[in-house]
């Protein structure tokens, strides 16, 4: 079943820090955005990619959940 699955694309900066990172709720910066879905989902569904890339791969049901979560928490 990954016919369904999405990729959530993230960049670095040379320090490490998290750039850009696709499907990121308003609310939380990109290093927030990476932490929360590191935190939610494992090592497992993230790969490190050449030039300081990687991307999460995770069904849409996942990601809306997870953004519903962290969107509520940021707001309270």
């Amino acid at each position: 079943m990954t016919d369904n699955l999405v990729a959530i694309h993230v960049r670095f900066a040379n320090d490490g820090s998290v750039a850009e990172i696709s499907q990121r709720p308003a609310p939380l910066t990109p290093q927030e955005w990476f932490n929360a879905l590191s935190e939610a989902v494992g090592p497992d569904v993230y790969r490190a990619l050449a030039g300081g890339r990687g991307h999460f791969r995770l069904a849409q049901a996942e990601i809306d959940a997870l953004v519903a979560k962290v969107s509520g928490a940021a707001a309270a």
